[in-house]
């Protein structure tokens, strides 16, 4: 170490490489929370444990030295003011209880964020809280996916009791005759 730099203090450390460890695995949504009170910020944080996410105000210069060699490294870019962190597995989830929690408390704006790997606006997010939930995708594939198979099935039965039918035909005329 040069003469006259000072060591980071190890509580610092332990924090950038907490923040490092958060953006190399999980969604991260930037906010600008200023205004808003202990209570709220609470209530923010128990709504995101929920949906499996967190959230946790950051240094914006730690924040900084944690992004580098990370896809969040140009989030870094700029960045000014209280910053809070949510980190997540689940970005739509964590989208949509960010914006319900903005329209009550209008105090908070998002700034930024990182999405499997790519830096999204706050309109993009905006937009992923207008995906439906993971729950209602997967229905909506299965029944995409069921839809065909019971109009087949319909159909093949159709094509069966029609056969049967003309079968049964077949055997009275032969009876008759």
């Amino acid at each position: 170490m040069p003469i006259g730099e000072r060591q980071p203090k190890p509580e610092k450390v332990e924090s950038v490489a907490e923040i490092k460890e958060m953006l190399q695995k999980s969604t991260v949504i930037l906010t600008d929370y200023q205004g808003l009170d202990m209570k709220s910020l609470d209530s923010l944080r128990r709504k995101l444990r929920e949906t499996g996410g967190g959230y946790k105000v950051v240094k914006n210069t730690l924040f900084t030295r944690a992004s580098k060699d990370t896809a969040a490294a140009p989030l870094s870019d700029g960045l000014a003011g209280p910053t809070a962190m949510v980190f997540t597995d689940d970005p739509v989830g964590a989208a949509k209880t960010l914006q319900e929690f903005m329209k009550g408390a209008k105090v908070v704006k998002v700034k930024v964020g990182v999405v499997d790997g790519q830096v999204v606006s706050d309109k993009q997010i905006e937009s992923l809280a207008k995906i439906p939930p993971k729950e209602q995708l997967y229905a909506m594939v299965v029944g995409g996916l069921q839809s065909p198979i019971t109009g087949l099935v319909g159909t093949l039965q159709q094509l069966m009791s029609q056969l049967v039918f003309t079968l049964q035909g077949v055997a009275d005329k032969k009876q008759a005759a």
